[in-house]
């Protein structure tokens, strides 16, 4: 069966009009250090151009008794510079091109210079440029996006795809630039000096081109076999170094060894199916060339012999050939290179053109200040896929100041409330109330920066611990930070922990315990003084002396916010002013723990198992 490529592997055109207008829109802000480029670029090709001229000049000047036919002085290229005004004859003539020839390295060395600082300019600011817009995008894209989409493949284009952009504003689209200009002015050029040796010259252009497209039409399978390869042997890997515990816990290395040799054996074939296109293609090249140059000091050589041409202008011809056949040589990297830009802009602008659906209305609702709290759901139905609803008709209002309880089996919905209220999805049917405002008329940054969240898995970023209490919020005083660490117990960690609250956390909190790391989040969720706090799973993750900690703290907390808890863990959520039992989407049981109880019904199996014996032990 055949193996579809992802969508990290497949290549696109070399040339797609479409996505060049939009890639070159990319440096308009630019375009003086393009156009500069291109100036010095045709400059630098001017003076690359005139050092064979000057070298043959120099032979005939030193040979300048070659025999004259019957057709006259022999063909040399002393018309050139006869065009600018130069006699090269009239004495001092070796003077004049020693002096020519350091003029022109001096001005090719001064041009490629600037020619590479402006180019490299102008793609490491288109990279800044769309860098900081594909983050600004991801940061206002749908948590939808997030769901289906890996966060690899979002790094990719943020790097990966980046690069190859840059790789083409830099060297792919300048170098080709450069090189049709040394094209044009070496055909020029030699047709200027003989036409038929120039016939002769460029008769191997047919095979060439025949050999270049069979290399591209083969390179371009292996290569794209070679980026599956390599990408399944890098998926294996991250797979298995961050699953390593596991591994070892179930003695599977040897299997992993064996797995890992099969994958890291298919890629080593594919680079040898690609190395034959490349073992025939750069040989096959030079043996043209060399048909080519030999032809020429066959055709030339006769020429001077017979007195009908100059040795200067064969060597010349030389020269210029070498120059002209090493840019088709390199023909098939410019490709690869406008391949991989052509793919990877494909896949930036598609990132960048899917429009978030969850946006702010024309004229949004200003919330009051500060938000009373108030939370209603009113016949809620939502649903991920079409045909497959998570809520059916959900129903419940929270009072300011009060706490409600969400609980339930995995699956029964409790987490897409929070998503609803927090508006990350729109529902699909019904309304979400805060205020007693649909949250669709809310501008959803204005709506959550009065919501406070504290997440089962805790995401701390690398800095301080003070840093991640404000998220980083140069404005936030020191006071506040403090009072809420602790608020919520953090005193003793900041008191053994070198630092305090100036402690340097590394990636991911990497240094604190579970309970640690949950207590620093309690604290970032309380420095905003939210009106509303949603503990989502908060406590499930940490020991019970912890947990005692943070239910002291949040019993503190809690007192004149509204609240919401999502909690496996029953204990969190007894003394909780009414409970929620979901099942299936629906609300199937709704009091305090103790008319739940009452009822028998699931709240009480869950308790049953979960708390009765602690609480007889108790």
């Amino acid at each position: 069966m055949a193996e579809t490529p992802h969508e990290e592997e497949t290549l696109g055109k070399a040339f797609e009009p479409r996505l060049v207008r939009r890639l070159f829109s990319l440096a308009r802000p630019y375009r003086r250090y393009a156009s500069g480029a291109v100036v010095v670029l045709l400059l630098e090709s001017f003076a690359q151009l005139a050092s064979p001229l000057l070298t043959a000049a120099a032979i005939d000047l030193l040979f300048s008794k070659e025999k004259t036919g019957a057709g006259g002085a022999a063909r040399g290229v002393d018309g050139f510079f006869r065009f600018f005004g130069v006699d090269l004859h009239a004495g001092h003539g070796i003077e004049w091109i020693a002096a020519l020839s350091i003029l022109m390295a001096t001005f090719a060395f001064v041009f490629m210079m600037v020619m590479v600082w402006w180019t490299s300019t102008m793609g490491q600011g288109v990279m800044f440029d769309l860098r900081t817009r594909i983050f600004a995008h991801l940061q206002q894209a749908d948590i939808a996006l997030y769901d289906r989409t890996p966060v690899g493949r979002l790094m990719t284009r943020l790097t990966t795809d980046v690069d190859a952009l840059n790789e083409l504003f830099t060297s792919g689209f300048v170098a080709l630039l450069g090189d049709v200009a040394v094209l044009a002015g070496i055909v020029a050029i030699l047709f200027t000096l003989d036409t038929t040796l120039a016939a002769i010259t460029f008769a191997i252009l047919l095979p060439m081109l025949w050999v270049t497209n069979w290399f591209r039409k083969g390179a371009r399978d292996t290569y794209r076999d070679v980026r599956v390869k390599i990408a399944r042997v890098n998926a294996f890997l991250q797979e298995h170094i961050s699953g390593i515990g596991i591994v070892q816990l179930f003695r599977r290395e040897a299997v992993a060894r064996q797995r890992f040799a099969e994958v890291n054996d298919a890629h080593r074939k594919a680079n040898i199916d690609s190395i034959f296109y490349y073992s025939v293609f750069y040989p096959a090249l030079d043996f043209l060339s060399a048909v080519g140059m030999g032809s020429i000091v066959w055709y030339g050589g006769g020429e001077v012999i017979r007195g009908r041409m100059t040795l200067g202008a064969v060597v010349a011809f030389l020269q210029y050939s070498k120059r002209f056949y090493r840019p088709l040589m390199d023909l098939s990297e410019k490709y690869n290179i406008l391949q991989a830009a052509m793919a990877s802009s494909e896949r930036i602008f598609q990132l960048l053109d899917e429009r978030p659906s969850i946006t702010a209305p024309e004229h949004p609702v200003v919330p009051e200040e500060p938000l009373r709290g108030d939370v209603a759901f009113e016949d809620v139905r939502f649903s991920y896929t079409a045909g497959e609803e998570i809520l059916k008709g959900v129903s419940f209002h929270v009072e300011p100041g009060r706490t409600v309880a969400l609980v339930g089996a995995t699956g029964a919905g409790k987490s897409t409330i929070l998503n609803l209220l927090l508006r990350f999805y729109d529902v699909t049917g019904g309304r979400v109330l805060v205020d007693g405002t649909d949250v669709r008329r809310y501008d959803p940054v204005d709506l959550r920066k009065h919501f406070g969240i504290v997440l089962q898995d805790t995401f701390l970023f690398t800095g301080t611990i003070a840093d991640n209490v404000s998220f980083f919020d140069p404005e936030m005083a020191r006071a506040r930070i403090e009072e809420a660490c602790l608020e919520v117990g953090l005193g003793p960690l900041l008191a053994r922990i070198p630092g305090g609250l100036d402690a340097k956390l590394s990636e991911r909190g990497g240094g604190l315990s579970v309970g640690e790391k949950q207590l620093v989040a309690f604290a970032r969720a309380l420095a905003r003084d939210p009106r509303v706090l949603i503990l989502d799973e908060a406590t499930s993750s940490v020991d019970p002396e912890t947990e005692r900690t943070i239910e002291r703290a949040v019993e503190r907390v809690l007192a004149g916010r509204t609240s919401i808890v999502v909690a496996h863990r029953l204990s969190t959520i007894v003394r909780a002013d009414r409970i929620l039992v979901l099942s299936h989407g629906e609300v199937k049981e709704s009091g305090t723990h103790a008319e739940l109880l009452a009822e028998d019904g699931l709240y009480a199996r869950l308790y049953a198992l979960q708390l009765k014996d602690r609480e007889a032990a108790a």
